[in-house]
């Protein structure tokens, strides 16, 4: 069994709530991304990256350093997932759109990127998370449909085992 580990950044404890969930579901540390090192990183398998997405489909603030260590780090071979917060109403046009940029920071790292989740079922314009047709890991709107939140957790976390 992988030693898996979560690295979410939040502000107002939303991505930090889906973190704790996604956690639980798998059995996972869970880490503020300020605590993210290169040497956290070398401790664990399965790498799950979070973050809630900011203003015109920036990271949560606390990420841009994380990037840094992303970018610093070898990822080769670890497994990684993503997931993000966004409001698909009032961002429609930036729908998650920080979890597309980890990916597009660690797309080329060598790391297994798993997760994938198709677009159906969600209701926003545009995201550059979404590649290739789908999402490049879990998005979450806490704010529109928090319903629908803990069955997309269920369905997500059984393609990270």
């Amino acid at each position: 069994m992988s030693k898996k580990a979560i690295f979410y950044g939040s502000t107002t404890g939303t991505a930090e709530e889906v973190a704790g969930k996604i956690g639980a579901a798998l059995g996972a540390d869970v880490f503020n991304v300020t605590d993210l090192s290169a040497d956290k990183i070398a401790e664990y398998d399965t790498l799950i990256f979070g973050s809630s997405t900011w203003g015109a489909g920036e990271l949560q603030d606390d990420w841009y350093d994380g990037v840094k260590v992303l970018k610093s780090s070898n990822l080769q071979g670890k497994t990684v997932a993503l997931f993000a917060c966004g409001d698909s109403s009032s961002y429609s046009d930036t729908f998650c759109d920080a979890m597309g940029l980890i990916y597009q920071e660690i797309a080329n790292s060598g790391a297994i990127i798993v997760g994938q989740t198709p677009t159906d079922g969600y209701s926003f314009d545009s995201s550059i998370s979404v590649v290739d047709g789908k999402f490049v890991g879990l998005a979450i709107d806490e704010v529109n449909e928090s319903n629908k939140t803990d069955e997309r957790i269920a369905a997500w976390v059984k393609n990270i085992q």
